[in-house]
């Protein structure tokens, strides 16, 4: 693997918790969205005092940050755009990733010092298409997620060598063309395009002929690769260096809206096998257990590899239920270790005293442990459990292996115990 350039390791974070959890977790970049021209409504999205906290944390551990532009802009955006960007340029972030011409031209034209990425909303199937975002200044291009590798390594071949591609290596993948999807407007008047997607890619359909009913048909693809209704999850873990060969610059995590546990576990996995990888790929497939039990251990669908190796048919890409995989809670990450080992942490789900849960560290290990003790952190009251989602709680386990950013999580749904 010499002869290539390591990837850039590109991870999402939904809120400053989770950007934290990223730079520790492996990350070289993070990709965020503010309240504002992002593609995900529903995440907590940053605000700019966050949004700068962030990107000051990020830099300080040389991680680089890419800030979300990228809705399909209408008339009256516009005008709100300038100002957004004048404020970006103040925080000085590594990158803006947009999809919209309108909105590439008003970043070029206010903030210019700041690399341009144009998403994959945009639709980037060809290399002539990298040509003319290229041209038009753009540093890098995501691909669409209907591009084979095949395809991705042709577009390598003829595009300027200071030009960066950046693909999806794992997590959801949207069905229609590169994410441009009408159901959720169609369907609840919530428009995907502008960040407020319902997913109703994710509901289970049946199709019927109206002249035939129950009679149920299935969904295929057509020739140029739609698909309408619901996808496995994308994992390329067992295929890191087809990837590489394939010239791709930057792999990029999907999840925006993920928790800090999703994005700690795909983060450390893919950057311990990218490691491994370009210490030596006999190294890489030792250690193949190992990734894919720590993906598993994600909330996931079903996994597929997309479009990577040709088109998939409906048993590769659709998914036999609509339920999330969740093999793992998360309970939450360490806020601060005090001089006695005690660990004080904001508590995101349930669990109590003598449950047997699981420190996760950044450098790959797995401690188990007991709870020997919670404690309200104010008021310093013993408590048998922490019912109370976001309450900081003072804990005491039996295991003194404890850092600040260590993830503490238990398997199962700590909800049924």
């Amino acid at each position: 693997m010499q002869k290539n350039k390591k990837p850039e390791l590109l991870i999402p974070a939904g809120s400053l918790e989770v950007l934290k959890t990223a730079v520790t977790y492996g990350a070289d970049a993070v990709y965020i969205g503010g309240e504002a021209f992002g593609l995900r409504a529903k995440a907590k999205n940053f605000d700019l005092s966050e949004m700068k906290k962030g990107i000051d944390f990020a830099h300080d551990n040389n991680v680089r940050v890419h800030v979300t532009a990228n809705i399909l802009a209408h008339n009256y955006d516009l005008e709100g755009a300038y100002k957004y960007f004048e404020e970006l340029k103040e925080l000085k972030p590594d990158a803006l990733i947009i999809a919209d011409p309108g909105m590439f031209m008003i970043a070029k034209e206010v903030c210019p010092e700041i690399d341009i990425h144009v998403s994959t909303q945009a639709n980037n199937t060809n290399y002539m298409t990298y040509k003319f975002w290229y041209n038009q200044g753009a540093k890098r291009v995501v691909s669409a997620r209907e591009l084979s590798l095949k395809e991705i390594g042709e577009i390598r071949a003829n595009i300027p060598d200071d030009m960066e591609i950046e693909s999806f290596i794992h997590g959801a993948m949207c069905i229609s063309y590169s994410g441009r999807c009408l159901l959720s407007s169609f369907f609840t008047g919530r428009d995907a395009n502008k960040g407020a997607c319902t997913h109703p890619c994710r509901w289970k359909y049946s199709v019927v002929e109206e002249k035939r009913p129950n009679e149920y048909f299935p969904v295929y693809e057509n020739e140029r690769g739609t698909y309408i209704f619901n996808s496995k999850d994308l994992c390329m873990i067992e295929h890191i260096p087809e990837m590489v060969d394939a010239g791709i610059d930057s792999f990029k995590i999907e999840g925006r809206m993920k928790t800090a546990l999703y994005v700690a576990s795909v983060a450390r996995t893919y950057r311990k096998a990218i490691d491994d990888l370009f210490e030596s790929e006999e190294k890489y497939r030792a250690n193949m257990d190992w990734y894919k039990s720590e993906i598993a251990k994600c909330t996931y669908r079903q996994f597929t590899t997309g479009f990577y190796f040709g088109k998939p048919d409906e048993n590769t890409q659709i998914y036999d239920s609509n339920t999330y995989i969740n093999e793992y809670t998360y309970l939450g990450s360490i806020l601060e270790v005090t001089a006695d080992k005690e660990i004080i942490l904001e508590q995101k789900n349930k669990f109590k005293v003598n449950d047997e849960i699981e420190i996760m560290k950044p450098d790959g290990r797995n401690i188990s442990a007991k709870v020997l003790s919670i404690k309200d952190n104010e008021k310093g009251t013993e408590m048998d459990s922490c019912p109370h989602p976001q309450q900081i709680i003072r804990v005491r386990l039996n295991e003194a292996d404890v850092c600040v950013n260590d993830i503490i999580r238990v398997k199962g749904d700590s909800k049924q115990k």
